[in-house]
């Protein structure tokens, strides 16, 4: 597996980035991938050449952490890319804002539960409009010189915050977002058009998550006759409740069609097909989440770096999505 350079930090990664995202999440009384399947799944992205893992204090209420600390301690550490969060949780009562005390105490629990002396990327989860973003960064940059940190990222914010806090960092000479991780994917694309502008502007890398817009970019769900959706049993779709508020829309379902008429021509899957439209991204880095939850699926995931897509295929998905979600 070729990696990428990930914007300007220097990093060399794989150009799709394992998401932790369901490890030890409890959904409708089910475990969507328990410690077992966790390791499993880590192990087959490594031996495809996987090196970008990416995980949050919150996640699994802190067992995802965990369980990727635990498969770390066998492995060499300066072989993976580690990126966390920190706030937006209601794990720890160190996540109820960006304070310097707290965004200390989650990056120090993240560090002990990871087994690990530093973070290459510490993403802030959201923008906290209570603590000014000048003192957030400011402790950012000490963790930074500490070594604790390597890189300072961003989620999901409006495009304005993200000015802002690229603009305080420059002022003030702290360590500056270098990697954003919005949501983005062939079907959701409008709202992010203005944030993801600004990325391409001051060249961050961005690693988009739900880049399969909640799996629906699988083809693995049907449309019925009334613009609903079919899941199979233990998909998310059949687990979410807000699963069709989320992700549903006719504009969706344009570009599915699309994503699958594509794929057929390119002998690929949709899944493979909806990866590559943003592997191939000419206006910044671009290396997808992807939060498969079978070894299976990861396979298939990563069998994106293989297909080809044509100028024509990719204004075809371009034209499908325009309008928006």
């Amino acid at each position: 597996m070729d990696y990428v350079r990930l914007g300007t930090t220097g990093l060399e990664v794989s150009p799709i980035c394992l998401g932790t995202w369901r490890f030890g999440e409890v959904s409708s009384g089910v475990t969507e991938t328990g410690r077992e399947e966790a390791h499993e799944l880590l192990d087959a992205f490594a031996e495809r050449g996987g090196n970008f893992v990416d995980t949050a204090n919150g996640y699994g209420e802190g067992r995802s952490e965990q369980w990727i600390g635990e498969w770390l301690a066998d492995r060499d550490r300066e072989d993976f890319v580690i990126a966390s969060k920190c706030y937006w949780s209601d794990v720890s009562r160190f996540q109820e804002n960006l304070s310097r005390k707290n965004v200390r105490a989650e990056v120090e629990g993240s560090l002990e539960k990871l087994d690990t002396d530093y973070l290459d990327i510490l993403y802030l989860h959201r923008f906290d409009d209570e603590t000014p973003i000048e003192r957030t960064l400011r402790t950012v940059d000490d963790l930074v010189s500490e070594g604790k940190v390597h890189y300072v990222g961003i989620s999901t914010c409006d495009a304005w915050k993200l000015v802002k806090g690229l603009w305080q960092a420059d002022v003030n000479n702290y360590e500056a977002f270098t990697v954003t991780q919005p949501q983005y994917s062939a079907v959701h694309r409008e709202p992010v058009e203005e944030y993801l502008d600004v990325c391409a502007d001051q060249d961050l890398a961005v690693c988009p998550y739900s880049p399969l817009h909640g799996g629906l970019l699988t083809g693995k769900y049907e449309r019925t006759d009334d613009c609903d959706v079919e899941a199979p049993d233990g998909s998310r779709g059949d687990l979410e409740e807000h699963f069709e508020d989320w992700y549903l829309s006719e504009d969706a379902w344009d570009v599915v069609e699309e994503i699958e008429a594509v794929a057929e021509e390119a002998g690929a899957t949709p899944a493979q097909v909806a990866l590559r439209w943003l592997m191939d991204e000419d206006r910044f880095t671009c290396v997808p989440i992807v939060g498969a939850r079978t070894v299976d699926q990861l396979e298939e995931n990563l069998g994106a770096v293989d297909v080809d897509l044509s100028d024509d295929q990719r204004a075809r998905i371009d034209e499908a999505g325009a309008v928006g979600d």
